[in-house]
């Protein structure tokens, strides 16, 4: 039997030596062996050379090894050094093109209220939520997207913030949701927001915003192509069929749904709402269209109701 003995000193009204001893039946010491055991021994010296009192740990004896796992929680990753280089490399291209544009950076906690991104998305998100009660009997969720964050650190802002406000963020999100290749139930989010203009320039600077980004890291147009949704286009079909507008908000949550859950579940959810079937077939039909043109000419509706 050895024993490897630490001495430590820390500064009181005089030094006092901390002395720890791992005794070991081995010849070299296992992490979690049954056979080892911590003795831990606090010696305070007195002025005389004396020892005023020691302070000795029970044995413990662990019949079984507990093998721990190695690998990061399931949907989770490491970043190893050559991981983190490529995830810099990527993440100063977001704060560069995001400042390029006149962006400034913000964050908000990783831990935010559960009713916050209730509010935004429905009592069904909280299904895929990291979201437990604190000790202070709060229900509190590890942030799914940056969005109502967003908005709640706007809202608290209030008038001391001038408009419009151009903010942008690089967050790490949680969603405890069915993984997919290159979907896992960690991630990170870029954001650029605008608040404050009333009108489509906003978005037009975004999509700029992306395409320089996309020419800087070397991605072309035969690579990835845009997707541009417009809320008055779906306020102008819920018009047309007489829907209320206090059904709007519920009614874009479900449309929020699309690619995640089966066609027939969005009809089953928007029927929910009193929406007829000829209105669903139609939205579905509208929210399928490719262009402007195949969208005026499949709703009969003039381009410049939309602009």
């Amino acid at each position: 039997m050895r024993a490897i003995q630490i001495v430590t000193t820390r500064l009181s009204s005089c030094l006092r030596p901390i002395r720890f001893e791992l005794v070991s039946s081995s010849s070299s010491p296992r992490l979690l062996s049954n056979s080892r055991r911590l003795i831990c021994t606090a010696a305070a010296t007195k002025s005389d050379g004396g020892r005023s009192g020691s302070i000795v740990a029970p044995l413990v004896e662990n019949e079984e090894v507990q093998k721990i796992d190695v690998n990061p929680p399931k949907g989770t990753r490491d970043f190893a050094p050559e991981d983190m280089r490529l995830r810099n490399w990527l993440f100063n291209h977001f704060k560069e093109v995001s400042r390029l544009f006149g962006y400034e950076e913000v964050d908000y906690p990783v831990l935010e209220t559960e009713a916050l991104f209730i509010r935004k998305a429905g009592e069904e998100i909280r299904d895929q939520l990291y979201c437990f009660e604190d000790r202070g009997k709060r229900r509190v969720a590890l942030r799914p997207e940056l969005t109502p964050s967003l908005a709640r650190l706007v809202i608290q802002k209030g008038k001391s913030v001038s408009l419009p406000l151009k903010w942008f963020a690089i967050g790490q999100c949680w969603r405890y949701e069915r993984m997919t290749r290159g979907r896992r139930r960690e991630h990170y989010q870029w954001n650029m927001d605008i608040i404050g203009v009333p009108h489509v320039t906003a978005e037009a600077e975004l999509i700029s915003a992306i395409v320089t980004f996309f020419k800087r890291i070397g991605i072309t147009a035969s690579d990835v192509g845009f997707k541009v949704s417009s809320r008055k286009v779906l306020q102008e079909m819920l018009r047309k069929y007489g829907v209320p507008e206090n059904l709007f908000g519920r009614v874009c949550i479900i449309i929020d749904k699309i690619e995640k859950i089966p066609v027939d579940e969005i009809k089953k959810e928007l029927g929910s709402t009193g929406i007829s079937e000829d209105a669903i077939e139609q939205l579905l039909q509208v929210l399928s269209v490719k262009s402007l043109d195949d969208l005026e000419a499949t709703n009969k509706l003039k381009t410049c109701n939309f602009c």
